[in-house]
């Protein structure tokens, strides 16, 4: 089988896990060709990715000529083809709320991915999150190109799943993965009819790479990972470290991360009085990351939304409790007895937690992180995910090609 994934902006720091699927896949022998719709703007840190960026092929990013001669001689080459397509090109553009503009530009990536893929010999495309990239897959499709199928993780995706056209993209896909029992869940409350479709495939990490270090960590230092922004809710970590901190003047709570919530971040640590307790260490690399969580005592994330965070079953595998929401998917995850889950979006909810952890043990820290690894190691394993998506991918080639 021939492989590509497509995304939309990649790598980014925030999609290391893509990047993780992909070398397990290709640990497994099965080759993968990069597309993406753009470069990412943001700074790369991570070596492994900005040699992922080397090795990707953008239909955007610097190749606007491509795709206006592409689409001049489609019609020439594939009227039937387009013909097909049209129906499925109006289906997107009456339920996006993006405008005409956007979903042409769609449809132009679209022919482009399809004259690619088979000048390639592509059998088949995967993309993750059922956003543009797949819709620039499934209109592929039906001009012709290979089978695709995707990933959903939410939370962004599933909170209007209709504007992004979820239930044609899962009718037309070959198979669609759903990281969580939740997330399937609302995948068939938009294709009821396509149950057998959605099947469960667990994000993984690769463990080998995450080796607990078998004590506490730092008595009192926490430490959050992800992007600044309101999904989050690192902004209201400062008020709930203020209604701890005089009881534990030692609670230090380490932001890995940037985003568009600094400042409003750093405002909340100024109004609460807490630039002893609270600070803002900007992105790090993969290693950087790893070296954070082992050095604190528990991972801290007071998300509103979130699918299945991949820094939970970093901080897990690490042999780190976390601290966390009741949402989405986490439930699945994580409970009392290998962390503490509370309700998003109360302040005093996370100072509850923060003080429960902060009066544990030693002796209990490291139990209840002994228990996230175990969770980790039977149910998000990378490599196993990987082999599941190599089963589901080779199945949709017929055994002929």
């Amino acid at each position: 089988m021939k492989l590509a994934y497509l995304m939309n902006s990649y790598p980014m720091t925030s999609t290391t896990f893509v990047r993780g699927e992909i070398e397990q896949l290709e640990a497994l022998g099965q080759p993968v060709k990069r597309f993406a719709v753009r470069h990412w703007e943001g700074t790369l840190l991570d070596p492994d990715d900005i040699a992922e960026q080397r090795t990707t092929e953008y239909l955007l990013t610097g190749n606007l000529g491509r795709l206006i001669v592409a689409a001049l001689a489609e019609p020439f080459v594939n009227l039937g083809g387009l013909l097909r397509t049209l129906p499925v090109f109006r289906h997107v553009l009456g339920q996006s709320h993006g405008g005409f503009a956007k979903n042409v530009n769609y449809l132009l990536q679209a022919i482009y991915l399809r004259r690619r893929t088979k000048a390639l010999g592509i059998d088949h495309v995967h993309t993750h999150f059922s956003t543009n990239a797949t819709t620039v897959a499934m209109l592929a499709k039906h001009l012709g190109g290979p089978t695709y199928s995707f990933t959903v993780h939410g939370p962004d995706e599933l909170v209007d799943p209709k504007q992004n056209a979820m239930g044609r993209k899962v009718a037309d896909s070959a198979f669609t993965v759903a990281i969580t029992q939740y997330c399937r869940g609302r995948i068939l409350e938009e294709a009821p009819a396509f149950a057998d479709k959605v099947r469960i495939i667990p994000c993984g990490i690769d463990l080998p790479k995450f080796t607990p270090s078998g004590h506490a960590g730092e008595a009192g230092r926490f430490v959050c990972v992800g992007r600044l922004c309101p999904n989050k809710a690192q902004s209201l970590i400062p008020a709930a470290v203020a209604l701890v901190c005089k009881e534990f003047p030692n609670i230090r709570v380490d932001l890995i991360g940037d985003g568009e919530d600094r400042a409003l971040i750093e405002a909340e640590i100024a109004r609460h009085g807490v630039q002893q307790h609270v600070h803002i260490l900007g992105w790090a690399d993969a290693p950087g990351v790893r070296s954070a969580i082992s050095r604190a005592s528990a991972l801290l994330l007071p998300s509103y939304a979130e699918g299945l965070p991949i820094v939970l079953m970093e901080a897990f595998a690490l042999g780190r409790p976390v601290l966390t929401t009741t949402i989405a998917g986490i439930p699945e995850l994580v409970d009392a007895e290998c962390g503490w889950i509370f309700p998003s979006g109360s302040v005093e909810a996370i100072a509850d937690a923060l003080r429960s952890a902060l009066r544990a043990s030693p002796e209990a820290m490291v139990a209840l992180g002994q228990e996230g690894r175990r969770r980790i190691e039977a149910r998000h394993d990378a490599a196993k995910s990987a082999q599941q998506l190599q089963h589901a991918m080779a199945a949709t080639v017929p055994a002929e090609r």
